[in-house]
């Protein structure tokens, strides 16, 4: 994940901007950049790779001014370059910033038209060029920035900083976060609070929509429609593992609210934002030829592969068997010639993953790994890796690395699905495009925080709770299943809805809840009709759905969460969010240890 820091300050801010960007640098990055105002003038340094490189370029061209930004980038749009690092700058506006301008391409050609030119691959560069725009058409700084917000659609969060002005900072927050830091005659802006430690232990944390005009004075913060509010200031203990936090009472909280931004990283990892094409690595072996495609793994990433089984044989056309891996070995199962064996991990350190991938290579298999940690082991010994881009993820119960391992399994479905000639171009740009605008509908789906929180309320009253889904929400709905016991404590079970009437309809009752994920696919109505035998046994239905099922079944059940409508292939995506939730809002209720729950270990290295 990227990171951003923003100084208003008295004394030279680039030391202290790579400072900051070093406390960032447990987020992952390939290239780094700083920019200060000097007589006035922006003047930048950036580098590729880490950020001794860029201190190198420092000592060499010494940058002066003591308001500046700075930022690590994680390559997504354009290469790891030192052209397509941040800051992006015109000769009035600079930016950092982290996340999707999903609508850039329109807003590129809108500029060009009006004779903008264009230095990289970036979307960030048309932040620089539309803010500019604005004001070379009259409007003041913060007039000119407002107006550039509200014409961007995805998820992000930005600082700016102004020729000329040597007493602003703009930053601005949608679906990523930001925060204000409060020092003694300065001000500070950071994607994470971390890296403001040194600084200041004041902190205030922007809502979704805020945007702030920052000075040496203060912050002035403003909501999505311009309108001045207040945001409580904290103090918070200076140490990392407090700070960062970002203000949430949890790591799990803050991990579930990254993942507009780290989906959006993924998804633009592998889809070309230029052409909007998926453009997996290549491989050292063709996947699309495999005779079976072989999917292991433990816990939350084995839900993933079955749904990667789902988008695999509906979508591809490619036979896939799936395994737990604890088991998978154990059962010296025959392995295919010519076949592929498919190992997720989030660590890259699961024993019991890591022990079936040496069994499957004994076997002749081929190893193509989904991973969140590039140098783990499982990473090393896979003949192939696919990275997810969740950054350090701290709260045990698995969030966006889940998420991200969706996100990376659909683009490389999508991609095999074409090569086998199961799916024409027309419907692989369709993928594509839906996959691209998740992070947008998935911080949509974050709007509905509190109403998940009041339903948690029922949901931590049970003693027993049950999920039910059909087709790729089954492994969903075990899932949910899972986040609930494994952070509340309380007994859950997820169950493919067609199997209600051979054995768990006889535990309905009205103190059982019943969590049904059911979007407008073609097994709705087959789920209709197990919502209807729940309810005919006086069963708690909430149905997390999108606007045409929840029109259908409202009258029937208890409760609903409205889901944005969506292709099929990304529902899994945006349906693991409120179940996340709802679970993360029952233990909080239950007083449990979030991020650390008893017996449980985030990484399992052990058999």
């Amino acid at each position: 994940m990227c990171g951003i820091i923003g100084i208003v300050g008295v004394n030279d801010a680039a030391p202290r901007l790579v400072e900051g960007l070093r406390r960032l640098e447990y987020r992952g990055y390939d290239s780094a950049g700083v920019a200060t105002l000097v007589n006035g003038h922006i003047d930048r340094r950036r580098a590729e790779g880490k950020l001794l490189n860029l201190d190198a370029r420092l000592r060499e061209q010494p940058l002066a001014g003591t308001v500046g930004i700075g930022h690590t980038r994680w390559a997504t749009h354009g290469g790891p370059t030192e052209n397509n690092a941040h800051p992006h700058a015109t000769k009035r506006v600079a930016v950092v910033h982290n996340g999707i301008i999903e609508n850039y391409q329109e807003l590129k050609d809108e500029l060009i038209e009006a004779g903008c030119v264009f230095e990289s691959a970036t979307d960030t560069e048309v932040i620089a060029h539309l803010v500019t725009l604005n004001m070379d058409r009259g409007m003041a700084p913060a007039e000119a920035a407002h107006a550039a917000f509200q014409r961007f659609t995805g998820a992000f969060a930005l600082v700016l900083v102004f020729a000329g002005e040597h007493d602003l900072l703009i930053g601005a927050r949608h679906g990523t976060p930001l925060a204000v830091g409060f020092g003694d005659g300065e001000m500070y802006l950071a994607s994470d609070a971390f890296a403001l430690a040194p600084l200041t232990n004041r902190i205030c944390y922007l809502e979704d929509g805020d945007w702030a005009e920052v000075t040496r004075a203060g912050a002035v913060i403003h909501d999505a429609g311009g309108a001045v509010v207040d945001r409580p200031v904290k103090t918070t203990a200076v140490s990392g593992a407090l700070i960062g936090k970002d203000g949430y009472r949890h790591y799990m909280l803050k991990e579930i609210y990254e993942q507009p931004q780290v989906i959006g990283d993924t998804v633009n990892s592998y889809i070309n934002p230029e052409t909007s094409r998926i453009t997996m690595p290549d491989l050292p072996f063709d996947l699309a030829r495999a005779s079976r495609l072989t999917i292991v793994a433990c816990g939350t990433a084995f839900y993933a592969g079955l749904v990667a089984k789902y988008w695999f044989e509906t979508l591809a056309r490619l036979p896939v068997e799936i395994d737990i891996a604890s088991e998978f070995r154990y059962r010296e199962a025959p392995m295919p010639e010519n076949g592929v064996a498919l190992f997720i991990s989030q660590s890259g350190e699961t024993l019991d993953t890591l022990e079936a991938l040496r069994y499957c290579k004994r076997q002749g298999q081929r190893i193509l790994s989904v991973v969140n940690a590039p140098e783990s082991t499982i990473a090393r010994e896979s003949d192939a890796v696919l990275y997810t881009m969740a950054g350090p993820e701290i709260g045990v119960a698995s969030t966006k690395a889940f998420t991200t391992q969706l996100t990376t399994l659909a683009c490389l479905a999508a991609q095999v699905a074409h090569a086998r000639g199961a799916i024409d171009d027309e419907r692989l740009m369709s993928v594509a495009r839906s996959l691209r605008e998740v992070p947008a509908r998935a911080a949509e789906v974050l709007a509905h925080d509190e109403r998940l929180k009041d339903l948690a309320a029922e949901v931590s009253e049970a003693r027993d709770v049950l999920y039910l889904g059909r087709g790729a929400m089954y492994p969903l709905a075990m899932e949910g299943a899972l986040k609930l016991k494994e952070i509340s404590y309380i007994h859950a079970e997820g169950y493919a809805a067609g199997e209600l009437k051979h054995g768990p309809i006889a535990l309905i009752d009205d103190a059982v809840p019943v969590i049904v994920l059911v979007p407008s696919d073609n097994l709705f109505e087959k789920v209709v009709s197990n919502v209807q035998e729940v309810c005919a046994r006086s069963g708690k239905v909430l149905l997390i759905a999108d606007r045409k099922g929840i029109d259908r079944l409202s009258d029937r059940v208890r409760w609903s969460v409205e889901l944005p409508a969506c292709d099929p292939i990304v529902a899994p995506i945006l349906y693991a969010i409120p179940v996340q939730l709802l679970a993360y809002h029952t233990a909080v209720l239950k007083g449990t240890d979030v991020d650390q729950p008893r017996n449980l270990a985030k990484s399992v290295t052990v058999e």
